[in-house]
């Protein structure tokens, strides 16, 4: 079964190693470890995927769910680290992310318009679902490239299924 573009850059093997492997073999440790000068974990920069890709699927769903008043609610407070582990964590992105493919899969509704509100005071824009999903594949690359070079620093790159080293 072959996968269309949009399905590659949310869940597969695109432009970078897919999400799966980057989030391999990393224990909750890991995941929580702090590096000196990163300003997130592996743990907070995953939390931050999951909540646009929920944001997102919201939208692209047609539930307007308000956009964050403050870039810190983007981020996960003590309590929500405390309430959630790391399998936890990467379970509920894992089920997203097949969700967001699945909708990338979804021929008749990719060019159908979704309202997605806007930082507070803009007004809400339109997109097409496929526009929603490319922003983020965007907002996913950005974050997993992140944690690629959090796991680089640590020493825990390439995974076990591999990655690009270069």
């Amino acid at each position: 079964m072959t996968r269309n573009e949009l399905e590659e850059v949310l869940a597969g093997d695109s432009a970078a190693a897919p999400p799966a492997f980057i989030l391999e073999g990393l224990s909750a440790e890991d995941a929580n470890r702090v590096v000196d000068g990163a300003p997130r974990t592996i743990y907070e920069e995953l939390w931050h995927i999951v909540y646009w890709q929920r944001m997102t699927l919201d939208w692209v769903n047609e539930l307007e769910t308000p956009y964050p008043a403050r870039a810190s609610e983007g981020f996960p407070a003590e309590s929500d680290m405390a309430g959630e582990g790391w399998d936890e964590l990467r379970e509920r992105f894992f089920v997203g992310n097949r969700m967001a493919a699945g909708a990338a899969c979804d021929e008749i509704r990719l060019d159908s318009p979704v309202r997605c509100p806007s930082r507070p005071g803009l007004p809400v824009r339109q997109m097409s679902v496929r526009e929603q999903l490319e922003s983020l594949g965007a907002h996913n690359a950005y974050h997993f490239g992140r944690i690629v070079l959090l796991r680089q620093i640590m020493g825990l790159w390439p995974p076990p299924s591999g990655g690009d080293t270069w």
